[in-house]
């Protein structure tokens, strides 16, 4: 079992930049990915971290503005949200994958934290 708490989600402006965190304990995983869902939306995947490679991943509708990083003495992984849209708005998971890279399938995560709001104003 994993657990997953988030955190850092809040109101923020466009052109705006928040800072999400993901706490995970438990068992041990092979990467970590925020998925978001937005109201009346699918989830969607955001960005995914591979985490003993240390690699990362990204939606094309943020690459070049999220970035995704981790801290493995604090098994934290965090999303540095820079020049927030409107169109981020949403719900934000912290999702865990045991066995593998899931890539952007949230079928793939077997964890999920219980979502962060993000609000982000025109």
């Amino acid at each position: 079992q994993v657990q997953l708490i988030e955190s850092g989600g809040g109101l923020a402006q466009a052109g705006d930049s928040l800072r999400l965190s993901c706490i995970a304990s438990g068992s041990t995983f092979y990467a970590l990915a925020w998925f978001r869902q937005a109201p009346g939306k699918e989830r969607e995947f955001v960005a995914g971290l591979r985490w003993n490679a240390n690699t990362t991943h990204y939606a094309d509708s943020v690459k070049g503005r999220f970035t995704m990083s981790g801290d493995n003495a604090k098994k934290t992984a965090y999303l540095q949200m820079n020049r927030l849209k409107p169109e981020d708005t949403a719900v934000y998971y912290c999702a865990a994958d045991s066995t593998g890279w899931g890539q952007q399938y949230s079928y793939n995560y077997e964890y999920w934290g219980q979502g962060t709001q993000v609000t982000v104003s025109s």
